[in-house]
């Protein structure tokens, strides 16, 4: 059994937020790590990822990108889906962010391992989106170019519903006092989502920050899972860090239509 977190906001989708427990991978990446750029066994990754699709959208063909911290938005096809079990083709994935699809047949997969997993849907318009919203990501315009992106489908902004995933919390997430200096030079209103800490470091609200790109990029009903990838049971980047890990793995969120 592989569980994971839904939201109300996206009621009439199939989607979840999926965590560490139900996979296969042991150590320390025990157990449902499901990223392809980690040094886990590549067969218990594949594993995990059908496991994951299975759960959330039974039938469906998982379609993932390779994340590089843009702001890139995609089309999502059935030509970029994982293989089928025991198909050995390279999936060539494109560099992007997030992805968007009206095709009921794609369950659209974000990894993340403390950066926000966003997924969207207009359940009207038979659109559904993912993004991958780390600090840079979420500050340079991810998050707008999926709505751009969704709308260009066919989604309207006034209906299209956000919930923002497990990552990083506010109190978990200490930073150098230079971390703000390109959010203010964006915005200095900005400034509003670091508290202060120990001298010469501050905390940054991610979860806070995003879910404020995301009001004002249009969308009028966001939720937030409030769930901290560092304190919870979910792949924790700074948390494999702290404790002098050599790698760590990724959680997986997904969404499709129903």
């Amino acid at each position: 059994m592989t569980p994971f977190a839904t939201a109300a906001a996206l009621a009439g989708t199939r989607h979840g937020f999926c965590g560490r427990a139900g996979g296969v991978s042991t150590g320390i990446f025990a157990s449902l790590n499901t990223g392809l750029g980690s040094s886990d066994d590549p067969t218990a990754v594949a594993a995990n990822r059908r496991r994951a699709a299975a759960a959330v959208a039974p039938g469906a063909a998982l379609v993932t990108v390779h994340q590089v911290h843009s702001a890139i938005a995609v089309v999502a096809d059935a030509a970029l889906a994982d293989p089928a079990a025991g198909d050995a083709r390279a999936v060539a994935r494109p560099h992007a962010d997030a992805l968007v699809t009206t095709d009921p047949g794609l369950v659209l997969g974000v990894l993340a391992a403390d950066c926000a997993p966003v997924l969207f849907a207009d359940v009207a318009a038979g659109v559904v989106g993912a993004a991958h919203a780390g600090w840079k990501g979420a500050l340079y315009g991810v998050l707008p170019a999926t709505v751009a992106a969704m709308v260009a489908l066919g989604a309207q902004h006034d209906r299209i519903a956000a919930a923002v995933g497990p990552c990083i919390a506010q109190a978990s997430y200490e930073v150098r006092d230079a971390y703000v200096d390109p959010f203010v030079a964006v915005d200095p209103a900005f400034a509003r989502f670091f508290a202060a800490g120990r001298p010469g470091h501050c905390h940054f609200d991610l979860e806070g920050f995003v879910a404020a790109q995301l009001a004002a990029a249009g969308v009028t009903r966001v939720e937030r899972l409030g769930r901290d990838t560092y304190a919870e049971d979910y792949f924790s980047y700074r948390r494999s860090v702290h404790a002098n890990e050599p790698d760590y793995g990724r959680n997986l969120s997904l969404i499709a239509l129903s």
